[in-house]
């Protein structure tokens, strides 16, 4: 692939990736531009000097290397600015041919591998096997539980941080600890879908095969299910489905259900993962093909997995507030408006009034940003009879960046 970086002085250079997010930095006293990838491409921990930065300003997409010897000083040959050129390009950092290759190889090799390895793991929690034990023991003494039950439909409950958020976690995973399905349909926020372009268009309900290794044991998914939801719905846009699941690959939505499974239960179950993405339409128009889609697809799973042997885990956070997410005040400032919207939110929710989520939803045009909004809305359709009982409703204050993120857990009967 090193053939593909780039080599003209001539040619406009590739610009830097839209999707690559700078952050300032500093390190022993060194200011850096350090480059964050969501989508895991570019090199890990990848930084520069943060006097790159007039550089890396003219390389947008319209400036040769010939251009840019114009702006630089006598010292400095064209020869010195390729390579720098290729540098980033050979790191992952520019939209080119050479990152085009690198991303698709990427995604080929997770495609093909039966196995979902953790991502999560020993950044938000231990990957020690045995750390990682005494830490969720830890969690679970130090935090109050939910009254343990003996039968339930589901558990809708976040994906933060465990860091900020075990609380809620312990709160929610406490209530269903005595359970034993046999088969758990996950319905999970999609992050990262968007960003896949024209992969995943009108396809909201994206399925994955794969078994997910955590550090506390590998939870096998339930390969019939896939294969019969497969069989029923692949040839018809109706249903919405994909089983291409790039989508999944950095995705951390599911595995942090399953880190609390797999410490409290310790019977045979398996996972019907399911990526949600983006219900935005439903915000815009009051017929679309989206509704037909979710329609179709909700039906499905009330006939087909709707029995004793099944429970349903979503995932989803509520508000995302403040400067980090766009808005122009601290999220202090909004605390009352979230916390106005997220219990009106939560009470259509338990009460499986899915008409009025969505037109809580529409006012604003999801202002605040609930990527809960599009698994829980699924279970809601699928299951109109279930009723849900509030556990418990947090919010992180992240000081430091003016932002903050709110999030709660229902247990449905």
């Amino acid at each position: 692939m090193s053939d593909l970086l780039f080599n003209s002085f001539t040619d406009a250079i590739p610009p830097i990736r839209f999707d690559i997010q700078r952050i300032s930095v500093e390190q022993e006293g060194q200011p850096l531009i350090y480059f964050y990838d969501q989508l895991g491409y570019a090199t890990p921990n990848f930084a520069v000097p943060a006097a790159a930065e007039p550089i890396l300003s003219l390389i947008d997409g319209s400036r040769s290397v010939q251009d840019i010897i114009n702006f630089s000083d006598d010292e400095v040959t064209k020869v010195q600015i390729l390579e720098y050129v290729q540098f980033l390009d050979g790191n992952g950092l520019l939209d080119s041919a050479y990152f085009g290759e690198r991303a698709e190889e990427i995604e080929v090799k997770y495609e093909q591998n039966n196995i979902h390895s953790s991502i999560t793991a020993g950044s938000t929690y231990p990957a020690d096997p045995m750390q990682l034990k005494a830490y969720l023991n830890d969690a679970f003494d130090t935090h109050p539980h939910a009254e343990p039950v003996s039968k339930a439909h589901a558990l809708y409950a976040p994906h933060i941080d465990p860091r900020v958020g075990m609380s809620t976690y312990v709160k929610a995973f406490s209530a269903i600890k005595n359970l034993k399905p046999k088969r758990v349909v996950v319905l999970a926020t999609s992050h990262y879908a968007g960003l896949y372009g024209d992969v995943y268009d009108n396809k909201p309900f994206i399925l994955s095969s794969k078994d997910y290794e955590m550090p506390n044991g590998t939870v096998k998914t339930h390969r019939e299910a896939i294969s019969l939801i497969k069989e029923q719905t692949q040839h018809d846009e109706i249903f919405g489905t994909s089983f291409v699941d790039r989508a999944f690959r950095v995705e951390h939505s599911i595995e942090l259900h399953l880190l609390f499974l797999n410490h409290l239960w310790d019977h045979d179950f398996e996972i019907v993962p399911i990526l949600v993405g983006g219900f935005d339409e439903l915000l815009y128009h009051d017929q679309s093909f989206l509704q037909d889609q979710i329609k179709a697809f909700t039906y499905l799973l009330n006939q087909q997995f709707n029995d004793d042997e099944t429970f349903y885990l979503i995932s989803g956070d509520q508000c995302h507030v403040g400067k980090k997410f766009g808005d122009q005040k601290a999220a202090k400032e909004l605390f009352s408006e979230v916390e106005n919207f997220d219990s009106k939110f939560l009470d259509h929710a338990t009460s499986n009034s899915s008409k009025q989520v969505v037109e809580l939803m529409k006012e604003g045009y999801d202002p605040y940003r609930v990527c809960g909004f599009p698994p829980l809305l699924t279970y809601l359709n699928a299951f109109t009879e279930v009723k849900g009982t509030l556990l418990d409703r947090s919010i992180w204050d992240e000081e430091r960046a003016d932002s903050a993120v709110s999030y709660a857990s229902i247990l449905f009967t």
